[in-house]
């Protein structure tokens, strides 16, 4: 697994605990499968990051395309 990948559950995870919400209240209110939501927070190397946006969406927030910051 990637750091990003890893970076991104552990916030939607976080997020979704810091709301009070179960994993079944997240992907209803996301409208996101319940299974995509479950593996999402798991890591899963292969989500779709349109879904990932959409569950994001709840708490403002979204994913972004930005430059690579360069080790020195």
């Amino acid at each position: 697994m990637c750091m990003e990948q890893n970076r991104i559950s552990v916030t939607i995870k976080a997020l979704r605990k810091e709301y009070n919400l179960t994993q079944e209240d997240l992907a209803i209110k996301s409208g996101v499968g319940l299974r995509f939501l479950r593996e999402l927070e798991q890591g899963k190397a292969t989500v779709r990051l349109d879904k990932v946006n959409q569950v994001l969406n709840l708490f403002d927030k979204e994913l972004n395309v930005c430059d690579k910051v360069k080790s020195l």
